[in-house]
């Protein structure tokens, strides 16, 4: 029998054009409420909320709502709430990783931290990490509150997780993944679900949500970590081999250590411990040896596949077409 045509998945820019009226009041109630009285806030804030970029989280909050709604209707003032939210807890990691990371450009500029410094970056991050639980209390709803406590508890022990393999050679597959899990998938996780949980979805339709964001993060941050080694600054918005740089060993680099002779595995260890950039060249030669980037966009295809299984059951709307089109720039992108 032969294998079922997929079933067609609108482009980055049609779905940007479904959400683009509940992405504007979102971008609207996102500039309100950074305002703060203390001048270097408002700077820092906007300075990387302006910075632009897909807004990725909170669109995947609000297409969840239309999906479960039943189409295209007036996605409601708590669902735009919610992915202020969301957008204000991942600007809040974003500080404080570039700091962690001691990075000096995203998205193309320099990082907060290397305008302003580190304590003004952590500072900042810890604001918009309080204004997101007031916002999140004002709707006064406690599973809203619960999913969002628990989600944010799971990104910091993320970050702490990450930190234990920075120049770690010795980190695995396995230990890849619990990093991805909770330093990007949870987060759209919860975006997913609350989305269909604001718009009063039942529980085995919230599940489904939860079960795609989850597998849309696995598949969109392996895809990163593949352009980390296959793109460009220009292109990609940072420099390539920032990962190394920064002691991280992603899912390229892992699989090649992994299937490399004795020889290039122990120089590969060596460059993880030292975070030696200068020896680049010999990593991507390893990696493009062991074909460890077909095997990672093959790891973030499963994974995005996995994201589309889980809608079957919500229904057919243009909103869940959106999300079926989601999972796949999640691994088609170059940026």
């Amino acid at each position: 029998m032969s294998a079922q045509p997929q079933a067609a998945a609108p482009d980055l820019a049609t779905i940007q054009s479904l959400a683009r009226t509940d992405m504007a009041a979102v971008d609207a109630l996102i500039r309100r409420r950074l305002a703060s009285d203390v001048v270097l806030i408002n700077q820092v804030a906007e300075y990387i909320v302006g910075a632009g970029g897909k807004r990725l989280r909170p669109m995947l909050l609000l297409l969840a709502a239309g999906a479960t709604g039943g189409g295209r209707h007036a996605i409601n003032a708590d669902a735009h709430q919610l992915a202020a939210v969301v957008e204000f807890i991942h600007t809040a990691t974003l500080l404080h990783d570039d700091v962690v990371d001691e990075s000096d450009l995203r998205r193309g500029r320099r990082t907060a931290n290397a305008v302003w410094g580190n304590a003004a970056s952590v500072l900042v991050g810890d604001f918009l990490y309080s204004r997101s639980f007031q916002l999140m209390v004002e709707l006064d709803r406690m599973e809203v509150m619960r999913i969002l406590a628990d989600t944010t508890n799971l990104i910091a022990e993320g970050e702490v997780l990450q930190l234990l393999h920075v120049r770690n050679p010795d980190t695995d597959e396995t230990a890849y993944l619990r990093v991805i899990e909770r330093k990007t998938a949870v987060l759209f996780a919860a975006a997913t679900r609350l989305g269909a949980l604001v718009e009063g979805a039942d529980v085995a339709s919230c599940d489904a949500l939860h079960d795609y964001g989850m597998n849309l993060g696995y598949a969109f941050q392996i895809a990163d970590d593949v352009l980390d080694y296959a793109s460009d600054a220009e292109t990609m918005g940072k420099n390539l081999g920032d990962d190394l740089a920064e002691g991280k060993a992603t899912l390229p680099l892992i699989h090649a250590m992994q299937h490399s002779d004795a020889e290039t595995r122990a120089r590969l260890r060596s460059i993880v411990e030292e975070g030696d950039t200068d020896a680049l060249p010999e990593v991507l030669t390893a990696i493009q040896a062991c074909d460890s980037l077909a095997y990672s966009r093959m790891r973030a295809a499963a994974y995005a596949a996995r994201a589309e299984a889980a809608l079957t059951g919500i229904g057919d709307n243009e909103y869940v077409a959106a999300l079926r089109g989601l999972a796949r720039y999640a691994v088609s992108r170059d940026h």
